[in-house]
């Protein structure tokens, strides 16, 4: 397994307001016209699971494995050419004011980790802006 671990975000609201909107996967609706439809095409979503295609990868599907209130939702591709692992994990330090780090392991076999590796990781930083940056 690889690990791609984004940089600490800190987020200006209570770890709870914020993971009861992440842990709910139909609130994207909220937030759709913020995703950059030239990469994502097909998005769809539901309260478990989302899925999207991106060139040249195809479609993907993440769904929602496990919900810890409060501290980390954690996520696997069910459609994936490369299965993946992502969890979120939350930690309020004071009132209004919560940190957040994304966490990806990728089972990627020697040949495709250097093609992959660094888009990866660029695409786990801007998801991790993205939902700090949301209206929670």
């Amino acid at each position: 397994m690889t690990e791609f671990v984004s940089e600490v975000k800190t987020i200006p609201f209570n770890e709870d307001r914020i993971f009861n909107m992440l842990s709910d996967l139909s609130n994207l609706e909220k937030v759709q016209d913020r995703i950059p439809e030239d990469k994502i095409k097909d998005f769809e979503f539901d309260k478990d699971s989302c899925s999207f295609s991106v060139a040249p990868v195809g479609k993907i599907t993440f769904q929602i494995v496990e919900r810890e209130p409060n501290q980390t939702i954690k996520f696997t591709t069910t459609n994936s050419p490369v299965p993946l692992f992502l969890w979120i994990q939350l930690k309020q330090v004071e009132e209004n004011d919560t940190r957040m780090k994304i966490t990806v392991r990728a089972e990627l076999n020697p040949f495709i980790k250097p093609m992959v590796s660094k888009p990866l990781q660029d695409a786990i930083d801007k998801i991790s802006t993205i939902l700090a940056s949301l209206p929670y």
